[in-house]
């Protein structure tokens, strides 16, 4: 997705690794080392980046150190966009076919931001006829990759419609919070 937006291989890599780690700081040799790329490009978009205000910049000793910065007005955009087209969001439209009849796919508004979150808080919710195996070594392979375990549901669209209306208060608790709608409509899941 960013590659068909953005025509800079260096600035692609940036922002994709800082989506991967939106609360963390990184000095410029540690963004060369993950993205891989030439130290005087990774420099010349970290600045481009600062300057667009998409990252801030904190000087320590001296070392320059770089984070997301979440004054971006498009910050909460940023990380809907990194959700859909990194880690599980982009596994799970890769290999759609596999999972089974998806109607809707959501990540809830917490998982997105990698806020604290409580045992009962679901941060994927997945509506349809759904290949549970293929879903959970995708679950797994991103649990391994964040190094954190993901709270997730998968229900039929039959469940979903008669705990909706039922006014369940699991299903409830997931639709009155911030969500990213990965596959469907948000009007449709709600109505």
């Amino acid at each position: 997705m960013f590659k068909d937006l953005i025509t800079s291989k260096s600035r692609v890599l940036l922002l994709e690794f800082f989506l991967n780690h939106p609360h963390e700081m990184f000095h410029v040799r540690e963004c060369v080392r993950q993205t891989g790329d030439e130290i005087n490009a990774v420099r010349r978009e970290l600045q481009f980046l600062e300057k667009h205000g998409i990252l801030n910049k904190e000087p320590r000793a001296n070392r320059v150190y770089y984070e997301l910065s979440s004054d971006y007005p498009y910050y909460y955009d940023l990380l809907g966009m990194g959700a859909k087209t990194l880690g599980l969001g982009k596994e799970v439209l890769a290999n759609r076919a596999k999972l089974g009849k998806i109607k809707y796919a959501m990540f809830s508004g917490r998982f997105i931001r990698r806020t604290q979150m409580s045992q009962d808080h679901v941060d994927f919710l997945v509506v349809g006829t759904v290949v549970l195996p293929e879903l959970a070594l995708l679950v797994r392979t991103e649990e391994q990759r964040l190094n954190r375990e993901i709270n997730y549901t998968a229900m039929t669209e039959e469940e979903f419609i008669f705990r909706k209306q039922r006014k369940d208060p699991f299903i409830t608790g997931i639709l009155s919070g911030t969500r990213i709608m990965l596959i469907g409509d948000e009007e449709a899941l709600l109505a």
